[in-house]
């Protein structure tokens, strides 16, 4: 198989496909103003060609931040794309469209893996699609767009997840995440005064959760959502954590980008030495596989952030390119199987 990266920064669709010729699947990266021109032009020039989108930056060797971006995959793809509705209410309604595409593309764990781009309300929609992925060992890699937009085959959709099942016909895949994130000391808070809609943690171990952050960084009230990059919290989740940022501040609550309960146990995380993770993972890739035809990547945008502001993107995108075709999104949140996380990468390389 094959994976194809077009760009254009000015949103010139047409030139960011040139060259393009029998895509089995498209990805679509696109801006808020052109998105629904975009979806509607894609469609018009490959009719049929299955095909999912939403807003957000991608990437190759370089980040296209306001343009458009396509990533397409042929030569020996099977392929199909769909979306669960009413993810915000009821995803499981339409199950059964991702029970009838895998059946279609006879998929396996092997050498399929599941795409997704999601509108919001992330964690029950993964939820809701790994009830069908889990018993059969199909990985998913996703994340979420801007705007609440998706569009899958042509159709622009709100309150959905669409999702791409990509099988490789001629080898394996694989999925890994990246955390460069380890705990800090030995904190550990129980959340409480929780908003499940809002993503609101109210207090930690009984006191306010903004004045329990500020005391251990030493940071005022404006520095905690740039602190964040540094000092995210993690929830433990059995061997694995996952990560939480922070969006903003509310009254003397924290506003995350993923959901906490109360009760759920908490940690404090810090940055650790990125570069070297990164090489670790790119090491542990390379141990995986001899051959390599593709690489697709999500970053979180507070990871693309940090890298930026330290001068580490092109280096980044650079050294990720030399595991072969590599390409991705920047995302508002990461999908790592029935995982919604935040400031991680996700990726899924095809053999």
């Amino acid at each position: 198989m094959k994976q194809f990266f077009g760009a254009s920064q000015y949103g010139n669709l047409k030139e960011a496909v040139r060259g393009l010729q029998n895509p089995q699947m498209i990805l679509l990266l696109s801006n808020g103003n052109q998105f629904e021109q975009h979806v509607r032009e894609l469609e018009m020039l490959y009719p049929g060609i299955p095909s999912i989108g939403c807003i957000g930056m991608s990437y190759d060797t370089h980040v296209i931040e306001k343009g458009v971006g396509v990533i397409a995959f042929y030569d020996g793809v099977s392929a199909v794309a769909n979306v669960l509705e009413q993810v915000s209410t009821m995803p499981i309604k339409y199950i059964e469209r991702l029970q009838q595409d895998v059946r279609k593309i006879n998929a396996t764990h092997q050498n399929t893996v599941c795409i997704d781009f999601c509108a919001g309300n992330d964690a029950c929609a993964l939820t809701t699609m790994y009830t069908v992925l889990r018993p059969l060992q199909i990985s998913l890699v996703g994340g979420t767009g801007d705007a609440g937009k998706v569009s899958a085959n042509g159709r622009i959709y709100e309150d959905a997840i669409a999702y791409a099942l990509i099988k490789n016909n001629q080898g394996r895949v694989k999925t890994y995440k990246e955390n460069i994130y380890h705990q800090m000391g030995d904190y550990r808070f129980i959340a409480s005064g929780t908003d499940k809609s809002r993503y609101i943690i109210g207090a930690l171990n009984g006191q306010p959760a903004k004045q329990v952050y500020q005391q251990i960084l030493h940071v005022s009230e404006q520095e905690i959502l740039t602190q964040t990059f540094k000092n995210p919290f993690g929830k433990i989740n059995g061997d694995d954590t996952c990560i939480i940022s922070i969006k903003e501040v509310d009254g003397n609550a924290l506003a995350c980008f993923r959901q906490v309960n109360d009760s759920d146990v908490l940690i404090l995380l810090e940055l650790g030495d990125y570069r070297e993770t990164v090489k670790e993972t790119i090491r542990t890739i390379r141990r995986d596989f001899s051959r390599i035809s593709a690489v697709f990547s999500v970053n979180c945008l507070f990871r693309y952030k940090l890298f930026s502001e330290n001068r580490y993107m092109s280096d980044y995108l650079r050294e990720m390119s030399a595991l072969g075709a590599h390409a991705g999104f920047v995302g508002y949140g990461e999908h790592f199987n029935n995982q919604f996380v935040n400031q991680s990468m996700s990726c899924v390389v095809f053999e």
